[in-house]
């Protein structure tokens, strides 16, 4: 793995990132999604939906002191 994403071990280190680098971010998790789908099978739809959002949250928000929920129910 290279790019932004190796850089990033804790919600920390994303908060260290700039706006501008965050779209490149989500591109690099989306490509990791779907490369990581690809070799094992399963639906990654949802999760492609959300890369925006789960980065703008840990982004805005003081994870992991701030407490998140995401209810993944069906």
């Amino acid at each position: 793995m290279s790019g932004l994403l190796s850089t990033i071990d804790s919600p920390h280190d994303l908060r260290r990132l700039s706006r501008q680098q965050l779209r490149p971010l989500a591109d690099e998790l989306r490509e990791f999604l779907v490369q990581s789908v690809a070799r094992t099978g399963g639906h990654f739809s949802s999760n492609l939906g959300t890369v925006e959002l789960t980065i703008a949250v840990h982004y805005v928000f003081d994870t992991p002191h701030d407490r998140l929920v995401w209810d993944v129910g069906h």
